[in-house]
């Protein structure tokens, strides 16, 4: 399962162009985006920070470590990739009226941007997205970059689950099938990763048959649609004109299984179509239900907002901003094939 997602279709066929991710840390940058404004008091402390080449987890741990708090009390709205500058949100639960001057905070890659109190405690995925500004390097066909960049713009890109889903080399998936075959993992956070990858890697599955069978753009009777800016979903038995007419316009979009327990909300050819694929990943699928998920669903096209593109030499800067839950690689596999310059320092088993 190395091949997680390079084995997946592509919506617009394989790019022509070749070029470089992350020559340095800083040509990947993201921005988280909160829903809300931290309110001045509480007993959460939000922290803003800015932190280049840090992983996530081992920021939180030494936020923890700083607080003298247990590291469950620590929280953030998202995971960040190390190799890259990061601006983020962490919260420390932080009972009484303390006034903390955080001058003296010293963490290797950290800079702290801002901090204020809150009554509501900083919970993962509470975001309303990510803003990303990415470098891309020595490319060979800028051309057809552009020519792509001008259909995703138009039409979106698969809503596939991002590489780092699924740990170096496809680790997490082959953790999953331990877990799933008797293995004990008592790490709470090590078991949810491996859960979220097995249900990440089915739902991918599903995303990439439907554009091999020609059903990505177009619906299938018995597909289950979710409205565009929310997760209300609904289904419809027959494929109708209002149907295909809301598709055109983006008001809705064809949704794909996010794999658990109980029933499948589709109907007609989409049921079959769901169900013969679960088929060959029953192990995964009686895994999922298994450890208590339930089936959900998620939206199978991603579609960029405020997305721009300019020509730096050979080079291209992308700026766009994404939803929770989506990712920036998932645009870079339409575009080009890119050779990630800070995994290659990266030891096989690390």
């Amino acid at each position: 399962m190395t091949n997680a997602v390079t084995e997946l279709a592509y919506l617009y066929g394989k790019p022509k162009s070749c070029g470089d991710l992350r020559s340095c840390v800083d040509d990947f940058k993201v921005y988280e985006i909160l829903p809300f404004e931290p309110g001045g008091e509480g007993e959460h402390l939000i922290i803003h920070i800015r932190k280049t080449g840090a992983n996530t987890l081992f920021v939180a741990r030494q936020l923890a470590k700083y607080f003298k708090v247990k590291d469950a009390l620590v929280s953030y709205a998202g995971l960040k990739d190390r190799n890259a500058v990061t601006e983020q949100f962490f919260g420390i639960h932080l009972p009484g009226k303390t006034e903390y001057d955080l001058s003296d905070l010293n963490i290797e890659g950290v800079e702290v941007l801002s901090y204020k109190r809150h009554n509501k405690k900083l919970k993962t995925g509470a975001l309303i997205g990510n803003r990303f500004e990415l470098m891309l390097r020595n490319i060979d066909d800028i051309e057809d970059i552009k020519q792509r960049w001008n259909k995703i713009l138009s039409s979106g890109v698969p809503n596939y689950f991002g590489e780092q889903r699924f740990g170096q080399q496809g680790n997490n998936l082959t953790a999953a099938s331990e877990l799933f075959n008797g293995k004990k993992v008592k790490d709470k956070k090590k078991r949810g990763f491996y859960l979220s990858a097995a249900r990440s890697f089915l739902f991918n599955q599903f995303v990439s048959e439907r554009i091999e069978s020609e059903h990505f753009c177009s619906s299938m009777n018995g597909d289950v649609y979710m409205l565009s800016g929310s997760r209300s979903i609904f289904s419809q038995d027959e494929v109708d004109e209002a149907i295909t007419k809301r598709l055109a316009e983006k008001d809705i979009s064809i949704t794909a299984p996010l794999w658990g327990s109980g029933d499948i909300a589709t109907s007609n050819q989409a049921l079959n179509f769901e169900q013969d694929l679960a088929s060959n990943y029953n192990e995964f699928c009686q895994g999922l239900a298994k450890f208590g998920l339930k089936q959900e669903r998620r939206s199978i096209s991603l579609f960029l907002e405020s997305g721009q593109l300019e020509v730096i030499d050979d080079a291209i800067k992308l700026s766009f901003f994404l939803p929770a839950g989506c990712y920036a690689t998932t645009i870079l596999r339409e575009l080009l094939q890119y050779t990630d310059i800070s995994q290659s320092h990266i030891e096989p088993n690390n």
